[in-house]
């Protein structure tokens, strides 16, 4: 119990120092910290439309923050995961518009498995090269992104392109109302799924032995393969895995959210699933209310602006600290008196060809 409350503690700590920092940039900008975590707040919890926001900003963080800590915990850096995000997307898009006549029970599941085998098989390429060729997952996952990026942004503004869209706007046609994705109030039903994925990941990780195996792999390769281990399935698998889920967010994203694949409306969150799961610490259950937060922040970050005109910048720089000072946890700890000898450290890449 006194683990799990410091486990709870450090990051809470964490971001209170960092809002306190922030006000102290906005106190020096002339403009009223008060009046601009009010707004914040405002915009991110002040009514059932600003739930809703909050929780369609966290849907598709909550996706590509597990499929970024699920890598993380094999000692893989999926920096991949935008790609296999933005293809699951366009996918899950295709299948919305293109196929008809479906129920929608029928239709959404088939748009959102479309979605996750694509972003699954794009997510297991970089494993089999590091399998296979010792390439690093950081540099081959660095420039399928590109791929990934430009592709479809060829596709939605050529071959996929909405003839309705009079030539201007690069986008799909908008999706069939049998394949959008149900919304229960201010829980659109994409948060509902991304909760139940963590839950599934977390079992997985702590209950299973191939989960056992995986954080094996992630803690020392080498011991995991002479106690028996097959370590290039479980890299070659995790990365297959973590694509799946990072291809989910997308087709979430285009199914609950957009409406249609777009470019520039997924821009950063596969990016932004690294910030996630390092808030996080890589925990499947924590990767949730990490999301929130960032969620929270930007939703309430247009009131914020409109309010106390306050710059985006200064908030990405308060995200940026939040960051800072959960990564830099022994801080935080020194300050509180809370280290603890033998504490698990999670290593979040490996060496050059070391699988």
């Amino acid at each position: 119990m006194r683990r799990v409350l410091r486990a709870v503690l450090v990051p809470l700590l964490a971001v209170v120092v960092a809002l306190l920092i922030g006000a102290i940039l906005l106190y020096v900008s002339d403009i009223d910290p008060l009046k601009a975590y009010r707004a914040l707040y405002q915009g991110a919890f002040g009514n059932i439309r600003a739930w809703k926001r909050t929780f369609e900003k966290a849907t598709p963080l909550i996706f590509s923050g597990l499929a970024v800590a699920f890598a993380f915990r094999a000692g893989l850096f999926n920096i991949g995961a935008q790609g296999q995000l933005l293809l699951g997307a366009i996918t899950s898009a295709v299948v919305g518009y293109a196929v008809e006549g479906l129920p929608p029970y029928i239709h959404i599941s088939l748009a959102l498995m479309a979605g996750a085998l694509v972003g699954a098989l794009y997510g297991a390429f970089p494993g089999i090269l590091k399998v296979y060729t010792g390439a690093h997952e950081v540099i081959t996952t660095i420039m399928l992104n590109y791929i990934a990026i430009n592709l479809t942004d060829y596709l939605a503004d050529g071959p996929l392109k909405d003839p309705a869209g009079g030539g201007v706007v690069p986008r799909t046609p908008k999706i069939l109302d049998s394949a959008a994705l149900p919304i229960w109030g201010p829980i659109p039903s994409g948060f509902l799924l991304a909760v139940v994925l963590a839950v599934v990941i977390a079992w997985l990780l702590w209950r299973t032995t191939y989960g056992f195996e995986i954080r094996a792999v992630g803690q020392n390769p080498h011991a995991a393969r002479y106690a028996g281990m097959r370590v290039a399935r479980i890299v070659a698998s995790t990365m297959l895995l973590s694509g799946l889920m990072a291809g989910l967010g997308g087709a979430v994203e285009t199914l609950g959210v957009v409406g249609r694949f777009q470019p520039g409306f997924h821009a950063g969150l596969g990016f932004e699933g690294i910030t996630i799961a390092l808030l996080a610490k890589s925990n499947p259950i924590a990767v949730i209310p990490a999301s929130l937060l960032v969620g929270a922040m930007k939703a309430g970050a247009s009131r914020m602006q409109f309010v106390a005109d306050v710059p985006k910048e200064i908030i990405e720089v308060i995200l940026a600290l939040m960051l800072l000072l959960v990564a830099a946890d022994h801080v935080i700890r020194g300050v509180l008196g809370l280290r603890e000898k033998g504490e698990e450290r999670l290593v979040l890449t490996t060496g050059w060809g070391s699988h």
